[in-house]
């Protein structure tokens, strides 16, 4: 089957910087701001830089126990990464790959608009239409997370 796409657009009124540095630290926030979905989390190799690993391990609130992704890309100055699931979620049994990427661009309000594109490539013959919809309510839940606690701190991730 060929790759398929969606596509999210999230308005926020935090900062693009500060809001991107919480995004990519995800692994450590996750586990403090949503502990009834993340268990815990570990960063397995490297320092946040390109080829870096994470592991969010998921309580039973969801229907998959860990997931482990790759960052293929960071741009520091232009607050967009990349990351690839490499291991766990639906990975072998719903889909054959899956990449996400991340751009805040910040607006002339103080704010940031988060575009997401997430590519994936499922396995034949599985209808991936709910999946989507349960991925464009993570993606929201992380970034809407991610935005409360940066508003709440205003000395994080400046």
């Amino acid at each position: 089957m060929s790759p398929s796409t969606w596509t999210l657009e999230i308005e926020s009124p935090a900062p693009a910087a500060r809001l991107f540095k919480a995004v990519l630290d995800w692994h450590n926030l996750a586990p403090k701001l949503l502990p009834n979905i993340v268990a815990s989390a570990v960063g397995i190799q490297g320092e946040g830089s390109v080829g870096s690993v994470r592991q969010l391990n998921f309580t039973s609130a969801m229907p998959f126990g860990y997931v482990k992704e790759l960052l293929d890309f960071v741009d520091f100055d232009k607050f967009e990464f990349k990351q690839s699931l490499i291991e766990g979620g639906d990975l072998g049994k719903k889909i054959e790959s899956a990449s996400t990427q991340f751009k805040f661009e910040q607006t002339s309000k103080g704010g940031c608009v988060c575009k997401v594109v997430t590519t994936y490539k499922p396995l034949p013959g599985v209808d991936n239409k709910d999946e989507v919809a349960k991925g464009k309510e993570a993606v929201t839940a992380t970034i809407k997370a991610a935005e409360a606690y940066v508003l709440a701190n205003p000395g994080a991730y400046v």
